[in-house]
């Protein structure tokens, strides 16, 4: 094991230990919210910096530190292109707002480490990314559902590579 995948493990295990923690101290009202939730997805992206589409798969989980007001999302998406293959890892913090019982709007932002290799060279770089996220729940009891996410990345270094891409995909929730 790389100890890339062994630092993208211990990352996933503690916000999804975070998570947990802050669902059990908020689990006082009535209505029972999810410790986290699982994106599975796919992901498209398209390089605003001439390094043309790629895609791949998406898999994030998200906790509610404050109902409300805050939502921390930690995503996982490696994406393969004609010129290049890329692993992007990022932390986004969102504002949810709740626009019915079965639709809700996010808009966050964060970091995102991205590790490109091409040409049998990788490179590592950090990034920021900006993301809408729109969830559409078609139960009430919200245990399943679906999403959409457009989102913008720019790199901080070297040629700040530019990037759009859509990530879609199901939603689990986790009680």
């Amino acid at each position: 094991m790389t100890t890339s995948s062994r630092n993208t493990l211990v990352f996933w295990a503690l916000l999804f230990s975070l998570g947990r923690t802050f669902a059990q101290s908020a689990e006082k009202s009535a209505e029972k919210e999810p410790v986290a939730i699982l994106e599975l997805g796919a992901a498209a992206s398209h390089s605003l910096s001439g390094g043309g589409p790629a895609g791949g798969p998406s898999l994030a989980v998200e906790v509610t530190p404050i109902k409300e007001w805050l939502e921390i999302e930690a995503g996982v998406t490696p994406l393969f292109g004609a010129q290049a293959t890329e692993w992007d890892t990022d932390l986004l913090f969102k504002k949810p707002w709740t626009l019915s019982r079965k639709v809700e709007f996010m808009a966050g932002i964060g970091p995102e480490w991205v590790h490109t290799r091409r040409g049998g060279a990788g490179v590592d770089a950090l990034a920021g990314e900006a993301a809408l996220d729109f969830m559409f729940w078609p139960t009430r009891r919200r245990k399943f559902g679906w999403y959409l996410e457009p989102a913008y990345d720019h790199g901080f270094v070297y040629a700040h590579d530019q990037s759009f891409g859509v990530t879609g995909g199901l939603l689990i929730a986790i009680p």
